[in-house]
């Protein structure tokens, strides 16, 4: 059964990239992009995950955009997909991205250079 979420997960993640894409840039909101699709088991919801670049406004506002246009994104996946029922669909901001630029400042704020200095007594090559 799982094998069979995961199959219509990606199918609506195909239907949705470009229309997500679409709605951001005509209302503003720089590059988005879908980035995972979680299906239930039983297939009656779908967890939307989206992540945003070049945009200055905040994730609260990405999603709030996108939840008045969920009717029309439904629409499509009902449209283009062969299922008993539409799904529903969840709205998720994806901030993995931004997790992974924090984690990069704190690894730069740290004090490398202390490491490099430190004498290990590793053994040298001999010619």
């Amino acid at each position: 059964m799982a094998n069979r979420a995961e199959k219509v997960a990606n199918e609506v993640k195909k239907v949705l990239s470009g229309e997500v894409s679409r709605i951001a840039l005509d209302n503003g909101f720089g590059m988005a992009t879908l980035t995972a699709v979680r299906m239930s088991k039983d297939l009656q919801v779908a967890k939307i995950y989206i992540s945003s670049f070049g945009s200055n406004k905040g994730p609260g506002e990405l999603i709030d955009l996108f939840n008045n246009h969920i009717g029309e994104l439904r629409y499509l996946v009902g449209k283009q997909l062969r299922l008993r029922f539409t799904p529903e669909l969840r709205l998720f901001f994806d901030d993995t991205l931004d997790q992974i630029e924090h984690i990069q400042e704190l690894l730069d704020k740290a004090d490398v250079k202390g490491l490099e200095n430190k004498d290990y007594n590793i053994p040298e090559d001999e010619e």
